[in-house]
């Protein structure tokens, strides 16, 4: 009599162990049926191949992962930025920053229409940006200048060499798209010049 309860927890354990392992089982199988799932239907017609639709995808994502790193840091100078030259300074700030920030829903639209997918996250963005963030807890107006110079500089020599990528996959639309975005980049880098032109370290 002492030895059935014994007999039966061995038997409920053993029975709740096989239930659990079926669970974990059937888990990694959903998961691998998951994977092995072609992508939902996401896919858009486009006259590209399927290696072209691939590059310049991941091209353009790239591109916008540096536009919104780009916009952030741009908007974080905004405000705050201090001194002398405060209005100037945080007004081209502001514009430059509504600037590149316009350039975003295009890029990602591009990498739809040509048959890709783009940015789904914040952390997807921090993975594929190559622009680097400034975090730090002050700036002087004149380094914010020339690092938003250089990283300007940065983002319109990557912008062409996507649209040398494009060019080889005959992706017109895509090149034209770039050219404009590549002209609003060197505006940007003109005006962050003749801002920083001889531009003395200002006050907090």
């Amino acid at each position: 009599m002492a030895k059935a309860p014994s007999s039966r927890k061995s038997t409920k354990a053993k029975s709740t162990r096989t239930k659990d392992a079926a669970r974990t089982k059937g888990a990694a199988n959903i998961v691998a049926e998951r994977k092995s799932r072609p992508l939902p239907q996401l896919e858009t017609p486009t006259f590209l191949s399927p290696q072209a639709t691939e590059e310049i995808a991941a091209a353009l994502t790239t591109l916008l992962a540096d536009s919104l790193a780009l916009y952030l840091k741009t908007k974080n100078f905004h405000w705050h930025v201090s001194g002398p030259h405060f209005r100037d300074y945080h007004r081209m700030f502001d514009e430059q920053a509504a600037e590149v920030f316009a350039m975003t829903d295009p890029l990602a639209e591009r990498a739809r229409k040509v048959g890709g997918t783009t940015l789904r996250s914040i952390g997807h963005i921090g993975r594929l940006q190559r622009l680097a963030d400034n975090d730090a807890s002050y700036v002087e107006p004149t380094d914010m200048l020339a690092e938003l110079l250089d990283d300007n500089r940065q983002l319109a020599a990557f912008m062409r060499q996507t649209h040398d990528l494009c060019d080889d996959h005959d992706d017109v639309a895509t090149e034209s798209l770039l050219e404009e975005f590549i002209d609003q980049a060197e505006e940007r880098i003109w005006f962050l010049f003749e801002a920083s032109r001889g531009a003395r370290i200002s006050g907090r």
